[in-house]
Order: C-alpha cells, then structure tokens, then sequence
C-alpha cells in the first residue's frame, strides 16, 4: 500500500510539473480611446485593484486622467460606472497606486503636484465621493500598501513636504480619513535605501523591495523602534536586479519576488525562519524573449498571479510551493517584445466571481475567467461593518422631493433630534453642494440654478444612518 501511495503521489506531482500551460478565457474588456498615453512609454493606463460592494463588482483601472470605476458585475458587458479625477493628470502621468481600507479607496499619483485621495466606496453602485483630496501629507508616492490587520498605511518611494522618504507609516486605525503619520526610514539592518519601491505587510511584518538595494523583513510592531529580522543583498541571491515587487504565500512560508530586469527570472524565498531566510528557487514565464519581465504579482490560494509587461498575464501554480509551475497565460497585448515597459501592468484576482481583472499599459481593463473553484481570498467592502447605508425606522421619516429649480428635504420626527449632514455629488465624485444641518431644522433646500445637467446623488448623513436618492438633472418631464 505504501508503495502504490507513493507512486500516485509522484504521478500527481509529475503531471503537475509536466502539464502545458494555457490560453485563458477572455471575459470582456474595457478601454476608453480619449484617453492620452504618457509621454514616456504610450501607457494611458496603469495600476488596477477591485472591489466588491453592494453585490457588485468593480474594476479599478488607473489613467493618465484619473481613476475609473468599472463595474464588472456582468463582466462581458464592463460600463465605466464613475470616474474621479486625479489632481495631477496629464501625459507626465506614469504611475498610480490603489488599496482599500473599512469601504474606503486609497489612491496616489507618482508624479506632478499630486496628493492623496480617499473616496467612500459605501454608496456604490449609487455613488463614490471624494472625502480627503490634499497634499498636506503626501504629495506624491510611488506605491501604497495598507496592513488591514494593523490599520496602518505604507507608502513607498514617497515625496512628503519634509523631502522624500524611502518609507513612511500612517497610522489608520484612529481616522481612516485622517491618516497620522508615524514615522520614515531609509536604513534597514545592513541595508541604506535611497527608496523602497513596493512592499507587502501582514500583521505589521513587511517584506520590503528595496530596488538597488536588496530586500528587506522588517517587524513594525513598534513602528518608532522597528526591528530587521533579515536582509538580502543583491549579492546573496541569484538573478539579481531591481527589487521590484514580492507577495507572501497565504500560509506565510514563501515570499515570490520579481526582479523588474530583463531575463531575469523570479525567486523564491523560503521565509520560514524570518531571521534566516534564503532564496530556494527560480522560475519564468513561458518566453522565448531575452527582454521578458515581470511587474506586478499576487498570491491567492495555490495560485500566484503575475502581471508581465509583454507577455501579459502569467499563472503559476503552487502546488508545490517551492517550485511553481506555469499554469495559465493571457496575452493581452500584440507589441513585440522590446526593452521597455508596456502591456500587462497589474493584477487582481479577490472577486467573489474568481474572474480576474489585468491592467494593459497601452489596452485597458481585461476581465479574465477564474481558474479557482474555490475563490479564495475573497475581500469584500461589508458595509454593515461600517457606518451604516440603509434607511432605517428612525431615517425613513425623511423625504426627499425634487422640484423645478430646487430640492426639498423634510425631516421628520426622529431625524430632526440630530446633526446631519447634506451633499449633492456628482457622478465624478465631486462635491457641488454640502451643509451642515443643526438639529431641530424641519427642512434643508438645494438651490439648482447654477447645477449643471446631469446625473447626482443626494446623500443625508447622520448618527442614524445613511440614505441617498439619484436625480436626474434636468428632471424628466411628466
């Protein structure tokens, strides 16, 4: 019996190493031709995250212009639901970077007179708002990464008012939509970093890419006196080039890194042991071309996803996880392979749907078919775990009527004991119209006649919850 077990095992094991990858299955996609490309490589494109809210799923797909909102729900037919503009936009544009916190979206921009925007992503599919647009901490960063078990903010590569920081913390956990900054570092153990150019934290453990420099496990339990568990200098691993990028198995045994260098492969860490860890293995994607290279990458179940530049999406399987085995593949640019940085950019594959989401450079939003049955990691915005979003007994005594120049609010009497707060906003997130509403006021009204036409939210918030209601401007006629 001993002897067929293993044999089946070592025939599961060879048919996992030895089986063909393939093509994947495209969903739909979404690109808009508006959009200008950069005028440093073409890309209009950039960053992508995703959202699941409300029973809707979103891809969030940077741009030269902004952020796009694209509701992927029935993902053949993807619709740009909203767009929030970035306050630095332009074909100086390269960079943008995204991560959600509580039913809130992060976003920073690279470059220009930038800042750090929070938008509330409760509301959708009604309505995302802008709450925090301002450089008076951030002006700009080159990646953002938020430790959800920790309730702090990372940002990499960072531009503050006090000069650059090759990392900052903010601290969530008091305000998410006022971050406190914590404290910056440029030394880690043996390692003196002009940046560090991506990371990946889970429970204050952050794996650090340092570019030139190496790479980095760093504990920031304390963030005023963080200890280096290891290091890895470029001469103590093989392949080495830029440290880009890395993410953590989901069981925390093994950290897939990506050097951003041409033909060089990707490693794996063996991160067992934090204060000794060492490179195990390498491998690549399915690529004849000497300048393939890898950019972004994911870990979700037995599955690692790597957005690679020219050769689009690479899936590796983690069956064995030392040694992954290509998996799947989706080409989602034609360019040829050169020594430059276009095609597939990010990846995300947390949907409740299993579809994944790929960011082309130059091509846009691509909706993938999953591969795993099992969705793993699934991350949702649980509004009810947040400020609450459905009218309840004590808010649906307001009514909210429209009229030709003006909207009406009437409060009844549960909603007239509170403090309450009045925002029209627009379909780009934008505020045209906020109050404050003391207690005691029977009625608040929005004066229109300087509204242009279009699509808005009213949203009145209080102690009590949450409710909103769409209008149309102009109003339809009867």
């Amino acid at each position: 019996m001993k002897f067929i077990y293993t044999s089946l095992l070592s025939f599961i094991l060879a048919t996992v190493a030895f089986s063909q990858p393939f093509e994947g299955t495209l969903l739909g996609r979404w690109h808009d031709d508006n959009i200008i490309g950069s005028r440093f490589f073409d890309n209009s494109y950039n960053e992508v995250w995703g959202l699941a809210v409300n029973g809707h799923e979103y891809g969030i797909i940077g741009s030269t212009w902004g952020t796009h909102f694209i509701d992927v729900t029935d993902p053949a037919h993807p619709f740009e639901a909203f767009r929030i503009a970035g306050a630095a936009q332009g074909n100086g544009i390269v960079h943008r970077d995204y991560h959600d916190y509580h039913c809130l979206l992060y976003a920073v921009s690279d470059e220009g007179q930038s800042t750090l925007q929070i938008m509330d992503i409760s509301q959708l599919p009604d309505t995302v708002t802008v709450l925090y647009d301002s450089d008076s901490l951030i002006i700009r960063s080159h990646n953002i990464f938020i430790d959800t078990s920790a309730g702090k903010l990372y940002t990499l590569a960072t531009r503050l008012h006090e000069g650059g920081a090759a990392l900052a913390i903010f601290d969530l956990l008091e305000n998410p939509l006022k971050p406190r900054f914590l404290a910056q570092y440029h030394v880690f153990g043996d390692l003196s970093v002009s940046h560090v150019h991506d990371a990946y934290v889970r429970n204050n453990i952050a794996y650090l890419n340092c570019g030139r420099n190496g790479f980095a496990i760093v504990d920031f339990t304390d963030p005023l006196n963080p200890h280096t568990l290891s290091t890895l200098r470029p001469d103590e691993y093989p392949h080495a080039g830029y440290n880009h990028s890395g993410w953590l198995s989901d069981v925390g045994a093994y950290y897939y890194m990506a050097d951003e260098t041409y033909g060089s492969p990707m490693k794996v860490i063996d991160v067992r042991d934090k204060n000794f860890i060492q490179p195990v293995n390498t491998f690549k994607a399915f690529s004849q071309s000497p300048n393939s290279i890898p950019h972004n990458q994911i870990v979700n179940g037995k599955f690692l996803y790597v957005s690679h530049y020219y050769d689009g999406l690479q899936v590796f399987d983690l069956t064995i996880p030392d040694s992954p085995k290509q998996y799947m593949y989706y080409p989602t640019t034609q360019l040829p392979n050169k020594r430059s940085y276009k095609g597939a950019w990010g990846v995300y594959p947390f949907l409740p749907s299993g579809n994944i989401l790929v960011s082309d450079m130059q091509e846009g939003l691509f909706i993938i078919k999953g591969i795993d049955p099992d969705h793993h990691g699934i991350r949702n915005c649980n509004t009810t775990a947040n400020t609450p979003v459905s009218p309840s007994s004590s808010t649906s005594d307001i009514a909210i009527t429209t009229h030709p120049d003006h909207i009406n609010i009437r409060y009844g009497k549960h909603s007239i004991r509170v403090k309450k707060s009045i925002r029209l906003v627009g379909l780009d997130g934008r505020i045209l119209w906020y109050e404050i509403v003391d207690k005691g006021v029977s009625n608040t009204q929005i004066n229109l006649s300087k509204v242009p036409p279009g699509l808005y939210v009213v949203r009145v918030e209080s102690i009590l919850g949450i409710i909103s209601k769409k209008i149309i401007l102009p109003f339809p006629q009867p």
